[in-house]
């Protein structure tokens, strides 16, 4: 069932306006294309409509070209993934498009968007691209669906904006500064200059990522083809930035903590995690932060639970704004 309308409000898309696509499908199209901020991305050759059925379109924010993918109608769901590319959120998206509105994006120097010099990377700077998004597309109501550094970035970037936010969905990530020899010696290790190089030549990591372990469960073998196409050289190069970053920044770990402290302390949480990827125990964490939220183990699942069962975090995504989202927003 559709999530409903907001009671005591009665939205007129410009379509009802106009018309529908079908009686003026020429002039309706031009009219929203004209006012919308977003710009359509020529479709790369390496991205095939087959793997990824999806119009993604550009927004300048923070002096580069971010790819944004904008989607369906209906409440918003924001997908936030900082590291890779927003290619994890494939299978969800085409799960709820047909009653949300999913909005995901590339980080800075990821993805789509433009590639840039590695000392640009920084998770504040990702933080500030999901703000400009929120803001240049007018996003209200939002449920956050946050993943890996996506945690952090999300969590900073829409604490710009506390009063559009309704609902989180945790995915397997953190939402705190890092502490202990294991959390901190990893984020050393990745964020290195010299694993990031040798990454970079050798593709370690994003293959790793591709296979069943990481997002290649149950996608298909040009699927996982087009998300290695999708990282690269300088694409790996980014993602262990961003983990450098999540270990020596200081200003954004504050701003997290303020959020989670203050205007997001009241709203409706769940967490998604894998069984087999929570060794250091960030939904236990999670539980003490928000003792009322509601938690879901993906059976045998690793690090991307949205590759590994998209269907369960579909139905999750949707009983938390059933449950949580929608009434906050009446």
């Amino acid at each position: 069932m559709a999530p409903r309308e907001q009671k005591g409000r009665r939205w007129i898309s410009l379509r009802q306006i106009l018309g529908s696509s079908e009686t003026y499908p020429h002039a309706v199209n031009m009219l929203l294309d004209s006012m919308s901020p977003l710009a359509r991305l020529p479709r790369p050759q390496w991205l095939p409509e087959r793997v990824w059925p999806l119009q993604t379109s550009a927004l300048e924010i923070e002096g580069c070209r971010i790819a944004v993918t904008d989607v369906g109608r209906g409440p918003v769901l924001l997908f936030v993934h900082t590291g890779f590319w927003s290619f994890v959120w494939r299978d969800v998206i085409l799960r709820l498009a047909s009653d949300f509105r999913c909005v995901c994006f590339d980080a800075p120097g990821t993805g789509q968007s433009d590639r840039l010099p590695v000392g640009s990377i920084n998770l504040e700077r990702a933080s500030r691209v999901l703000t400009g998004i929120v803001e240049s597309l007018d996003l209200r109501d939002i449920t956050l669906v946050v993943h890996d550094l996506g945690g952090i970035s999300g969590i900073a970037g829409a604490a710009r904006a506390p009063d559009r936010i309704r609902g989180i969905c945790a995915v397997n990530t953190f939402g705190w500064r890092p502490s202990g020899a294991a959390f901190r010696g990893m984020l050393a290790l990745m964020g290195s200059t010299p694993m990031r190089e040798f990454d970079a030549f050798s593709g370690v990591l994003p293959r790793i990522t591709a296979r069943p372990f990481g997002i290649g469960r149950v996608m298909d073998a040009p699927s996982r083809k087009a998300f290695l196409s999708g990282i690269g050289r300088q694409g790996t190069r980014s993602f262990h930035a961003y983990m450098r970053d999540a270990r020596t920044s200081t200003t954004i770990y504050e701003q997290v903590d303020r959020a989670l402290a203050g205007p997001f302390r009241s709203l409706p949480l769940v967490t998604v995690f894998g069984e087999r990827n929570d060794p250091l125990g960030f939904q236990s964490r999670w539980k003490q932060l928000f003792p009322d939220s509601r938690q879901i183990t993906v059976a045998d699942g690793n690090h991307f639970p949205m590759c590994d069962d998209p269907d369960l975090l579909a139905t999750t995504i949707r009983e938390l704004y059933r449950k949580g989202v929608e009434r906050r927003c009446w």
